[in-house]
């Protein structure tokens, strides 16, 4: 009896060791060993890839924003609003839509094909694009510019998206076709390695060099 007790003793002690070991390995040691690494080899990426102007942070690379200004490019669809809210005359957080601020938040909404509130609001993006860029047909509108993100945050659109926005940004910003063009070629990313995904362009950093263009902020 004290031998097998012995036994079991000795075995939970070695489970708790082997656990505690992995613990302060794999759940302290390994990440701040990553972190330091990231930090000194990648400093902009392992900080959040910010975006700075005069010393203050206005966005991220990779964290698409709610643009409401006619001569700004916009995003995708987003079932979060990009986390963009505005305070009422009530102090309340809304939504530009006028729905509550759900908090900070990334995901879709998962609607199946066939639900209606999909269709409701694809009608609804449609409509407004339409309203915003009155040279387009519908039938011309690319379709990412109809579907979320899977995330919510994505700020990169197909570089269709982009061109057919064109127009209505240079008549709201005073830049010319030509002028645009550049700044989404210059924000246009290839496949990887020739290969792997799509063309995407950067809608946060068009915006902010079409800012930049107008004078809105400086270079």
């Amino acid at each position: 009896m004290n031998k097998s007790k012995g036994k079991m003793i000795k075995g939970l002690r070695q489970a708790l060791m082997v656990s505690v070991s992995l613990l302060v390995i794999c759940g302290l040691l390994f990440p701040l060993v990553l972190s330091g690494i990231s930090a000194i080899l990648f400093p902009h990426q392992a900080n959040g890839s910010t975006i700075e102007v005069n010393g203050e942070i206005i966005g991220a690379e990779f964290v698409g924003q709610d643009f409401t200004k006619e001569y700004f490019m916009k995003c995708r669809p987003s079932a979060y609003q990009y986390n963009t809210y505005t305070i009422d005359e009530n102090g309340n957080e809304v939504y530009n839509d006028g729905t509550e601020f759900a908090g900070l938040a990334s995901g879709s909404n998962n609607y199946s094909a066939t639900n209606p509130a999909l269709a409701e609001r694809v009608e609804k993006d449609i409509q407004e694009f339409l309203d915003a860029n009155p040279s387009i047909r519908i039938e011309d509108i690319p379709t990412d510019l109809l579907t979320a993100s899977g995330s919510g945050l994505d700020p990169h659109i197909s570089p269709a998206s982009a061109k057919v926005q064109i127009p209505a940004i240079a008549k709201a910003s005073g830049l010319t076709q030509e002028q645009l063009q550049q700044i989404v070629d210059k924000n246009t990313t290839g496949k990887l390695f020739g290969v792997l995904g799509e063309e995407v362009t950067n809608v946060v950093k068009v915006n902010l060099d079409i800012a930049q263009a107008m004078g809105i902020i400086s270079k």
